[in-house]
């Protein structure tokens, strides 16, 4: 005899988390907090056919869903921005919030998030750990620009981090107190230089074994470190329907609003990964000093708002040819692509 069908909601924190069940007449049979432990969870939530989770997308659900997902549980990612607007309540607390995500599981509204198979997000993890590296160094050398501003020191060199650049911070005289701090900076810069260096090796060597790479380094702007972030953050581009949906989901696309029968569009709605956008507002820089179609758009939408706004277009038009490279093993002309034609404009209007 098969088990009853359940619908489980769980809200997850660091240290506990929320779990509600609904049964199949819509019923809350349990409502408890319990401790953040694999075998209490388990034990509570009990036989895995026929039960139904959903788990909010909030700090550290990850360890949870493969969890669930190995225990072989039917497990659903809460989108958590579009479940709050669905589920609007005067109050919000663990107890309320649990048992709505098992309702909305239950009657077939449960906003979804993309659940990224285990080693994607791994990638997606180094990715964004070579990131996070080059960010601390940028500011560690920024505290270093700082403390000769301070001493009214003017470098030489246009790359103070170079080898003719660091021998003329070498050669500094500065007052008691400043050299030890400004040597520990630059011990400081060395050693993110090697953990830099080491994860771009790791990411180099994933790159080589991916057929996609190639393809969408063709891509103006887009190098072996942009390519793989957009594999690792896209995932399965067949989830997508159209390039635009794409671009939608990267937060590339105004956001709009309509009245009356008047539409307006705003600012690009900037949803997604931060990273990709990122990334790929990195990649439409290099597009001025190139050629080719995307060079053309930038300076037809340069000459009517601007060049900052043409950037942004750009932009938009990056992860159009990326969905394409990504879907058909193969970088479409962009004029060939109907999903962009007459878009640019729009986007243009609203960057």
């Amino acid at each position: 005899m098969s088990n009853p069908t359940r619908w489980i909601g769980i809200d997850v924190h660091r240290r506990r988390s929320q779990i509600a069940i609904i049964d199949e007449h819509g019923e809350l049979t349990l409502s408890r907090r319990i401790v953040n432990d694999p075998g209490t969870f388990k034990e509570l939530l009990g036989d895995p056919d026929a039960r139904h989770v959903a788990l909010k997308a909030t700090y550290g659900w990850e360890w949870l869903a493969d969890l669930l997902e190995e225990a072989g549980y039917d497990v659903h990612l809460a989108h958590p921005l579009r479940t709050r607007a669905i589920a609007a309540a005067r109050v919000t607390t663990d107890a309320v919030d649990a048992p709505t995500l098992a309702h909305l599981l239950r009657t077939g509204l449960l906003p979804e998030a993309y659940i990224a198979p285990a080693e994607l997000r791994d990638l997606r993890e180094l990715l964004r750990h070579r990131a996070v590296l080059t960010r601390m160094r940028t500011a560690v050398k920024n505290r270093v620009h700082a403390q000769l501003a301070r001493h009214g020191i003017r470098p030489e060199h246009t790359d103070l981090f170079g080898k003719a650049g660091r021998e003329f911070l070498a050669a500094l005289e500065l007052p008691e107190g400043s050299p030890w701090r400004l040597d520990s900076l630059m011990s400081l810069s060395a050693d993110f230089d090697r953990e830099i260096t080491a994860t771009t090796g790791e990411i180099d060597a994933r790159a080589k074994a991916d057929e996609r790479v190639p393809v969408l380094c063709q891509i103006r702007g887009v190098g072996r470190y942009t390519a793989m972030l957009v594999v690792a953050e896209v995932g399965d581009v067949k989830r997508f329907p159209t390039a635009r949906h794409l671009c939608a989901w990267a937060g590339l696309t105004p956001t709009g609003r309509s009245s009356d029968g008047k539409a307006r569009l705003g600012h690009i709605s900037h949803q997604g990964s931060p990273t990709l956008r990122w990334a790929l507002s990195e990649a439409a820089q290099k597009i001025p000093t190139g050629s080719g179609p995307l060079r053309v758009m930038f300076e037809r939408t340069a000459k009517r708002r601007g060049r900052n706004v043409a950037k942004v277009a750009v932009a938009r038009q990056i992860p159009t040819l990326c969905y394409y490279g990504l879907r058909d093993g193969e970088i479409r002309c962009l004029t060939n692509q109907p999903d962009t034609d007459n878009h640019h404009d729009e986007l243009a209007e609203a960057a």
